[in-house]
């Protein structure tokens, strides 16, 4: 890999703390390589992984996902309680599901009004809230 772009995925690995593995700098190239956001699923990245010749298994990529969101470098959204996507945007956000594509994107927070949210029970605080929206094309 172009050593600029090395730079960037260890800068990126480096202030979460984790060590600049092999492994690790070839998914942290596809994940913020290119400075943009995105929406990856473990298969997905493990993919993009295989097609531009790394040697990754998809357990591998899957520990260091995990990895990834223990140390606040990557947000995790679930969706239908089973299927997990890994966001570089790690801001609080909404985001739309696409459900013929089975995709994920995000969805304009200026545009998201939560007016109220219940009280957490004794003992609980509200850790975060998370906005999935569901989409599926409208038929003609």
């Amino acid at each position: 890999m172009p050593a600029s772009l090395d730079g960037y995925a260890t800068q990126w690995l480096g202030q979460a703390g984790l060590r600049p593995t092999r492994q690790r700098l070839a998914l942290a190239e596809l994940l913020v390589g290119d400075g943009k956001h995105r929406h990856v699923t473990a298969e997905s990245l493990f993919d993009a992984a295989k097609d531009g010749g790394a040697a990754v298994s998809l357990a591998t990529v899957y520990n260091t996902l995990r990895a990834f969101c223990d140390a606040g470098l990557l947000q995790e959204v679930t969706v239908d309680g089973s299927k997990s996507y890994f966001d570089t945007n790690t801001h609080d956000h909404p985001h739309f599901y696409w459900e013929d594509e089975a995709r994920l994107s995000d969805a304009p927070a200026d545009q998201l009004e939560i007016t109220r949210l219940p009280d957490a029970p004794d003992g609980a605080e509200i850790a975060s809230v998370e906005v999935v929206i569901r989409l599926r094309k409208t038929k003609p």
